[in-house]
């Protein structure tokens, strides 16, 4: 089984190339992006405490991330891997992760960086919000996330490099170019 953990700060490409990496290796996408706004979006219970804490830009606590995370792969029994996007925050997710995972019989595969400037994120974000209007991608709380991700996040990188599963990738240029380098770094977990 092939999973995989595509790891960067908002804006960074995470979702533009996950979408490219499930059609070629056939993986199922988990994004507690997309799942929180999912809930926020059917207002169920969850979805209205997700919004609150989201709203405040700080993020979803792991109890809460983690729980929906686990619901997630449990509806797709019969997946060849996942990718997880932006997911996990923390070096506490990322081990229940490994614990869940290690449950069922399997493990992360790689994780790979896509290393993006500050100012290319602040571009893309605002290009982004622009066209889909994410309420999560307005100028105070994306300051706020992307500073989360490089006080916080970040951290989550050394857990994996010391577990030899970590790659890097240049997240700028070309969607085309980024995809063949993210594919090539795939093709050797692969061999």
């Amino acid at each position: 089984m092939l999973n995989l953990v595509l790891f960067g700060p908002p804006g960074a490409g995470k979702g533009t190339q996950s979408e490219k990496l499930i059609d070629k290796y056939r993986l199922v996408h988990v994004s507690t992006g997309d799942i929180f706004r999912s809930h926020i979006k059917n207002q169920t219970s969850l979805g209205q405490q997700v919004n609150q804490i989201i709203a405040e830009g700080n993020l979803v606590p792991d109890s809460i991330t983690i729980a929906m995370l686990e619901e997630e792969i449990k509806k797709n029994p019969h997946a060849e891997g996942f990718i997880f996007d932006g997911f996990p925050r923390t070096v506490a997710q990322a081990k229940a992760l490994d614990n869940f995972l290690m449950d069922n019989n399997t493990s992360i595969t790689g994780v790979i960086a896509l290393d993006v400037t500050e100012e290319e994120l602040t571009q893309r974000i605002a290009k982004r919000q622009e066209i889909s209007g994410r309420a999560d991608d307005a100028a105070d709380k994306l300051k706020k996330r992307i500073e989360e991700y490089f006080s916080k996040t970040i951290h989550v990188l050394p857990y994996y490099d010391e577990q030899g599963k970590l790659s890097k990738v240049n997240g700028i240029g070309d969607i085309e170019t980024i995809f063949a380098e993210l594919s090539a770094v795939i093709d050797e977990y692969n061999a």
